[in-house]
């Protein structure tokens, strides 16, 4: 068999000249296609990762976002139930404070209350024992209540000594307004006379006086001067009922 060389020729440049149009128009364009499109394929993988990771960046943010969220809520509700509680507690305190505020004032009335009763008491009892002791001595006596009050408080200037006849002196000397002789009743012109001759007597100068009713003193006579004073009343001998008084009140009210 012969073999056709310039057949063999040909057909092998027709396939080398195939193989370039084929390379040149078909296979180079098909490579670049695929090329393009991996490139288009990674751009958009890469868009989408860099999507990817900003939707988890931005799920990230909002998780964050809500546990500080979730923090400072329940910070706040701390907050509040902290501040309510100690709010309670204040106005707990505050309703105590004024139910042992309303208590002691009522204690206190209370206790005003005792005092008055106490001293209306005190002040009916002197002032009966007075009136008693009165009519007995004006039944029993020659001279009148008056009369005798007079003479016991003359007789009290003449014998005063000691610390008390000083402070008086001194008292006395050194006041510039009279001193003020109070008494009960109004004194008689004999019993203001014997009253200043006794001053005079017992501190030994001309002392100026002025006389003063008091009814308060049920039953007495009192020299003030000069912050000092000096007297005697029925008074003092009822001292010892006023504590006897106010010692059955004491015990009445416990009951």
């Amino acid at each position: 068999m012969l073999i056709d060389w310039f057949t063999v020729a040909a057909q092998a440049l027709n396939f080398l000249i195939l193989v370039w149009l084929m390379k040149r128009f078909l296979y180079k364009p098909i490579l670049n296609a695929i090329d393009e499109r991996e490139k288009r394929i990674a751009a958009e993988l890469a868009n989408a990762d860099a999507k990817k990771a900003e939707a988890q960046k931005e799920h990230d943010e909002f998780q964050d976002k809500n546990t500080e969220f979730d923090q400072q809520r329940a910070a706040l509700l701390s907050k509040a139930t902290t501040e309510a509680q100690a709010e309670g507690q204040r106005l707990l305190d505050e309703a105590r404070q004024a139910a042992v505020a309303l208590s002691a004032k009522q204690q206190e009335a209370l206790r005003d209350e005792e005092h008055n009763l106490h001293q209306a008491i005190i002040r009916r009892t002197q002032q009966e024992v007075f009136a008693i002791a009165r009519k007995a001595l004006t039944d029993l006596a020659t001279t009148s209540l008056e009369e005798r009050l007079g003479e016991v408080f003359t007789r009290r200037l003449r014998e005063m000594n000691g610390d008390g006849k000083k402070g008086l002196a001194a008292a006395l000397k050194t006041a510039s307004n009279p001193a003020v002789v109070r008494s009960t009743f109004d004194l008689p012109s004999e019993q203001r006379a014997a009253i200043q001759n006794a001053l005079n007597e017992t501190f030994s100068a001309e002392i100026r006086i002025q006389f003063e009713t008091a009814p308060d003193l049920i039953g007495g006579i009192e020299l003030t001067t000069n912050g000092q004073k000096v007297g005697w009343s029925i008074a003092d001998y009822l001292s010892s009922m006023e504590t006897n008084v106010a010692k059955l009140l004491t015990a009445s009210n416990s009951q």
